[in-house]
């Protein structure tokens, strides 16, 4: 927010922000209350103290965070093969203590790497983080066909609220049933952290649809909410079959993914699935002005074939594979790249499909194609849209009266 303002109108902003924040922590109050009554809610987490930039990911010598749900984890016949390979039946990450790896300072290499990344080279081998919210119930009884996994950020609400709205929505499709996650970190340094863990707290008991760890929520950390996820699955949720993981500022046809699931069932596919958006033959990004800016010292060669971290489509049997394969990789900054490491480390590539458009319909965001209806009736994901823009696309593609000449290929 700082970078929106000039100087001048800081005097303004911070009182701005608390009376936003106190006026939207009573509207979550009120609708919290409301939905009591209805005998709806989930479960409150603990409060926990905030970390400040100085310690970047975490809190040295901190104490137990307990998981916010109070509900038991969910035991089932995956707890013995979960035994045998080492895999805890619950999260057992429980506490912060995770100091810089300190014999990293004397190295050449990074001596000369650019300062923004130090921090995240010296705690890199921090990989598995407390919960402060957890949901192990969200698959029991075995029924979840997909589950949709939404990497989001506290102050996002809005888009949240649209995903539920539309295509993240928890409902049965033809049978198949389908649960959603949002996944969050901690608030990044800087903002009214206290009110934000509060009105993400009050979310969560009236949805009860977010997983969130003790980590801030910046850039370089979207790969750990990649890790994090996968251990976490594969711990509580390997009983689902397919997995769709995406932004929350994308469209999905729902629909449409069910049927190219169905696709890939009957053509018994689905041991390697990993599918999406496929950039192949990249390299690092060396310009230092762009937010994908790796530098020499970091990763000096071509990057992997991977998938656009917009939206992808992966089995069971496959994040079982990269949670495996994730345990064995050096963390990197760009998280579906990290993934594409993960996919080479098991000598697989990943899957390209049409219908996903993490780059938007066309590059050109002024083109009249990124609004037409008809291209969102017929692909899988579009990247990226407002929350507004979300609605209004869903409203519109899904309006009995939409009549499209014929089926859309690009």
């Amino acid at each position: 927010m700082d970078h929106c303002f000039r100087r001048k109108r800081l005097g303004l902003l911070k009182p701005l922000l608390s009376v936003s924040l106190v006026f939207a922590s009573f509207l979550m109050i009120h609708k919290l209350k409301l939905v009591e009554k209805d005998g709806v809610g989930g479960k409150q987490t603990r409060s926990a103290d905030w970390c400040g930039p100085e310690c970047f990911l975490f809190k040295q010598g901190a104490g137990k965070s307990a998981p916010v749900s109070s509900v038991s984890p969910v035991r089932n016949d995956l707890d013995a093969h979960r035994a045998s390979n080492g895999t805890p039946a619950s999260w057992d990450a429980q506490v912060l203590n995770c100091s810089e790896d300190a014999s990293i300072r004397t190295k050449d290499w990074f001596r000369r790497l650019d300062a923004r990344f130090h921090q995240f080279v010296l705690h890199r081998h921090c990989r598995y983080f407390p919960m402060l919210i957890n949901h192990p119930e969200k698959c029991a009884g075995g029924d979840a066909h997909l589950l949709i996994v939404v990497k989001s950020v506290i102050e996002q609400h809005d888009r949240r609220d649209a995903v539920r709205k539309t295509w993240g929505k928890e409902q049965t499709i033809d049978g198949k049933r389908i649960k959603t996650l949002f996944l969050l970190g901690r608030a990044t340094a800087g903002k009214d952290t206290k009110n934000l863990q509060k009105l993400i707290e009050f979310e969560d008991q009236i949805y009860g649809d977010i997983l969130q760890w003790d980590f801030m929520d910046t850039f370089f950390n979207l790969t750990l909410k990649e890790v994090n996820f996968l251990k976490w699955f594969h711990i509580y949720c390997s009983n689902v079959q397919f997995v769709f993981k995406g932004d929350d500022d994308i469209f999905v046809n729902t629909n449409n993914l069910l049927e190219l699931i169905s696709f890939e069932v009957e053509g018994g596919k689905v041991d390697n699935l990993f599918v999406g958006d496929t950039i192949n033959k990249a390299t690092p990004i060396r310009n230092r002005q762009s937010k994908y800016y790796i530098p020499k010292e970091l990763h000096d060669k071509p990057y992997p074939p991977y998938v656009g971290g917009g939206g992808f489509l992966m089995s069971s049997q496959m994040t079982r594979k990269l949670f495996v394969a994730s345990q064995e990789r050096e963390l990197y900054p760009i998280d579906d790249v990290f993934m594409g490491m993960c996919l080479q480390s098991l000598h697989l590539r990943p899957q390209t499909h049409p219908g996903f458009r993490t780059f938007g319909i066309t590059r050109r965001k002024v083109s009249p194609m990124n609004s037409e209806p008809c291209f969102y009736k017929n692909l899988i994901v579009v990247h990226k849209l407002s929350p507004e823009e979300l609605l209004r696309m869903w409203s519109v593609v899904h309006d009995k009266d939409l009549v499209c000449a014929h089926r859309t290929v690009m």
